[in-house]
């Protein structure tokens, strides 16, 4: 509420001060119309369906991940394992250069997103409520990841240098050339996050008080490199290529004491545990493109071809001493390997039908070919662990995906229509156990977004979509994993994908540098697929994946982006939204519901031309899950960055600086009560070197833009 009166207020501040003369708004390359916002925290394009974020002069992207790049953007929430929610929505779909990568599938995905430099990232489009041209998997929305390309002509290069406190450390180097014809570029980058985490649960039945509290520490590696070109063969016909490769590795040491009493208070067990995870996971990725432009502005035709591979292979032992009742310690082992096949064919074909008129049609088609072998030993000890049947598999998925969409914009009067419909087929086989299930499904979903101009200034916005989210292969899986000897994890074979009905209806306002928007949201899920906690018996709990009935939310977001002087820029949202879900086939009798307030804010203060301090910050409030809540969560950045000459700067970031970042989650049903706290030391300090350099002649830089159909820049 308080964010919303200061964000009125400086609405009304800023309204009534002298206009600049009216520009007309930049038209992208692919002719939906736009308002440009010339503010440095972060610089934001709004267009019918999408905002884009460019994120080049946040201080914490140039020297951390793109899990923290994409905790300072509007919408956006990432806890602290690196999950992305868009608006209290887990369910996000992550593309890069609009295309989707095994980078971000499955468990693995927050891991990628916290060893992803930001660095690589040039700019953000968030879309909460996308078009049928997007996929629809994702009913959250979409984040596609646009990496940096070459600039200037001729060579340009930079090299940048990264240490913090605990080892923490990071190199990167850039390269890339533009002709008249050619444009290529490469980067590699190395990172080390070493992390700690102190661990607190605490589970209580009627009959049964479980305690455990542990220590756990972290230490990520990854290495990734990327190279592109692109050859303009004519005016009209472009080639390009691109290769991505990737390696993280992680190292997992944990230590834990549980204690179990009954229901009178009696200690009736305590053990201790020890566990290691070693864990290395290799990506690569290849693709071809191609664009021909016809007569006529934005007539073209794009065609994409990729390949994507992951193999992924971890090894998690664990040691469990008793200490009551008094028996041998014992060793489980489970040994998880898997590899990933995507390909991908997507073409788009955008023609211009008249003023203001464009249409869209496109297809895609994907193929999923991935094994998991999962092999679950124990023993008394590491030396003659035996196989447990129970514990082991073999897993296939394989999924045929197509998809085709149509969208039509134009104008009627000063109301402008983008209409759209996709068709996704998706026929999914899985094997396991020997046993062999289908799990086919088709949609046909349609999208409308609609703009309406009040003013030069100001503009309203009304948009509805139709979404889903597929369930993935670790959901699916029927067979058991072992977490420790009170945990598992299982997963559902009869998962149906997550349906949601999506609308909003936004407000627009510019008077430069101020911008304000504010968007009122509201969705209606169904078949909703979440974590369910249930107790096989004595205490040992297996977590699996449901469709749990239908919940809803809606709610207010709210963006201001402007300056307070000439040298300070500042950047605020909120997201005010209510939430309620239908619990009883969890077990919870009735329907729950609770309002949340979520808020952010960045202030920039270019103290001298070449020192500039920045402050990030955010709040979560107490949010509802399928079987309880989770607590309040907050953390604030700092940053400054000196710009020593036109090549070299040195930048310094604190991230957590008060150390207040920690997850706490609970589980509140009439058969159980759970308060999980992950407690990470979240507080980073580094301090990084770059350097650029050039032998050719820079060219003006056009700025951002969206990013056209086929996945290219605009």
């Amino acid at each position: 509420m308080h964010i919303g009166l200061v964000w009125a207020a400086v609405v009304a501040a800023q309204a009534t001060t002298p206009a600049p003369p009216p520009q007309k708004p930049a038209e992208p390359a692919n002719g939906v119309s736009a308002v440009t916002v010339t503010a440095d925290a972060p610089a934001v394009r709004t267009s019918i369906d999408r905002r884009s974020y460019s994120v080049a002069n946040d201080l914490t992207a140039q020297t951390g991940s793109v899990s923290d790049a994409l905790r300072n953007l509007p919408s956006v929430e990432v806890d602290v394992q690196g999950n992305v929610s868009l608006r209290g929505d887990p369910n996000v779909t992550i593309l890069i250069d609009g295309k989707p990568s095994g980078l971000f599938q499955g468990e693995g995905r927050g891991q990628a997103l916290q060893q992803m430099p930001a660095e690589r990232i040039d700019r953000v489009e968030v879309i909460t409520n996308p078009s049928a041209e997007f996929r629809a998997d994702g009913t959250g929305g979409v984040i596609n990841l646009i990496t940096k390309k070459a600039k200037g002509a001729g060579r340009t290069s930079g090299l940048r240098l990264t240490a913090g406190d605990a080892g923490r450390s990071g190199a990167s180097a850039n390269i890339g050339y533009n002709s008249g014809k050619l444009s290529a570029a490469g980067d590699i980058n190395w990172r080390r996050d070493p992390a700690s985490q102190a661990d607190y649960e605490r589970r209580q039945q009627a009959n049964l008080d479980n305690e455990t509290q542990g220590k756990t520490s972290f230490d990520f590696r990854s290495l990734t490199s990327q190279g592109t070109v692109d050859y303009d063969i004519s005016d009209k016909l472009r080639i390009g290529g691109e290769a991505r490769l990737s390696r993280f590795k992680l190292g997992l040491d944990a230590a834990a004491d549980t204690t179990r009493r009954d229901g009178l208070g009696a200690l009736t067990q305590a053990f201790h545990r020890d566990l290691t995870i070693r864990q290395t996971r290799d990506n690569a990725a290849l693709s071809t493109n191609l664009k021909k432009k016809f007569d006529g502005d934005g007539h073209e035709l794009s065609l994409k071809l990729s390949y994507d591979v992951v193999d992924d292979n971890r090894t998690r032992t664990g040691h469990t001493a008793t200490v009551l009742p008094t028996a041998s310690s014992t060793w489980d082992q489970q040994r998880l390997g898997y590899d990933t096949r995507q390909t991908d064919l997507k073409g788009d074909y955008v023609r211009p039908m008249g003023p203001g008129q464009t249409l869209k049609v496109g297809f895609d088609l994907q193929f999923d070919d991935n094994g998991y072998d999962n092999v679950g030993l124990r023993g008394t000890s590491l030396s003659n662990l035996v196989v447990d049947p129970g514990l082991t598999s073999r897993f296939f998925y394989e999924q045929q995906l197509s998809q085709a969409y149509v969208t039509y914009e134009r104008p009627l009067a000063k109301l402008t229509l983008l209409a759209g419909l996709r068709y996704e087929q998706s026929k999914l086989d899985l094997t396991a156990a020997g046993v062999k299930t289908d799990n086919d499904t088709t949609r046909l979903m349609p999208s409308l977004h609609v703009s309406y101009p009040l003013t030069d200034r100001q503009k309203l916005t009304a948009s509805y979509s139709q979404r889903l989210q597929r369930p993935g292969p670790f959901d699916l899986n029927p067979v058991p994993f072992m977490l420790d000897p009170l945990n598992y994890r299982i997963g559902n074979p009869n998962l149906k994908p997550q349906q949601t009905h999506s609308f909003e209806l936004g407000w627009q306002y510019r008077k430069a540098p101020l911008t304000a928007l504010a968007t009122l949201y509201y969705r209606e899920n169904d078949k909703v697929v979440s974590d369910v906690v249930t107790d096989m018996g004595g205490g040992v709990f297996v977590t699996t994946k449901a469709n749990v009935s239908q919940t809803r939310n809606g709610g207010l977001e709210l963006v201001l982006n402007g300056k307070l002087t000439s040298k300070v820029t500042y950047n605020i949202s909120s997201n005010t939204f209510w939430a309620e879900l239908d619990g009883s086939n969890l077990g919870i009798p009735g329907t729950r519901s609770m309002v949340t307030v979520q808020g952010r804010g960045s202030l920039n203060w270019q103290a001298t031309p070449k020192d500039l301090l920045q402050m990030n910050g955010f709040i979560s409030g107490k949010r509802l899950t399928a079987q309880g809540y989770a607590l309040p969560a907050i953390g604030i950045d700092l940053g400054y960055r000196r710009k020593i000459d036109d090549r070299l700067s040195l930048v310094v970031t604190v991230q957590d600086a008060f150390g207040l970042f920690r997850d706490k989650q609970v589980i509140d049903t009439p058969t159980l009560k759970s308060l999980v706290v992950r407690d990470v030391d979240a507080r980073w300090v580094r301090v990084g070197l770059a350097w650029t350099f050039g032998t050719g002649k820079s060219r003006k830089d056009p700025g951002f833009d969206f990013q056209s159909p086929g996945g290219g820049p605009g």
